[in-house]
């Protein structure tokens, strides 16, 4: 009713499979690595199953959020869309690196009840698939950008960061 006209929906699945194609075709030095890290994304997916569909940020880095003292604001809408609130709630703990008890509350919080193990399985997936993108972002960023920015030192941070939450999401 708030937004007029047309909106996108934000897929974080889906962009994970465009970034491989744009990775391909750059002759990306992560080739060796796409058909492992699409495996990935299609067990995270399924994974993370029927969705709520809610408008969401996209995007939420700390940096995106400016107090001015009497309100809080949320800045940087390029990737909002349709999506499921599990992806802002992984997306806000993984960028922000949340520990777990207040990734618990915080999903608490938002669902207004006890968190179940179903739940949490398929929250950990989409904060998995947040950490994916973020490093596949990062590895288009390699070829693609012009900015002066070690991006090879940022997708191999991310890479780590992902390959540890993975580690934990394989556990369940």
């Amino acid at each position: 009713q708030h937004l007029p006209g047309s909106t996108l929906i934000f897929w974080v699945f889906q962009v994970i499979r465009g970034y491989a194609k744009t990775l391909r075709e750059g002759k990306s030095r992560m080739i060796p690595q796409l058909q492992n890290f699409l495996n990935i994304n299609a067990d995270l997916e399924k994974t993370v199953g029927t969705i709520d569909l809610c408008f969401g940020h996209n995007d939420l880095l700390a940096g995106n959020f400016i107090d001015d003292g009497r309100r809080l604001w949320l800045i940087d809408w390029d990737y909002a869309g349709f999506n499921s609130p599990l992806f802002d709630l992984a997306n806000l703990a993984s960028n922000n690196e949340f520990p777990e008890i207040l990734e618990q509350e915080l999903l608490e919080m938002y669902f207004e009840q006890t968190i179940s193990a179903d739940l949490w399985k398929r929250y950990f997936a989409m904060k998995c698939a947040s950490l994916l993108r973020e490093a596949m972002w990062s590895m288009v960023s390699e070829i693609h950008s012009t900015l002066d920015f070690d991006y090879v030192k940022y997708t191999t941070g991310n890479l780590e960061r992902f390959e540890n939450t993975f580690a934990k999401f394989k556990k369940f």
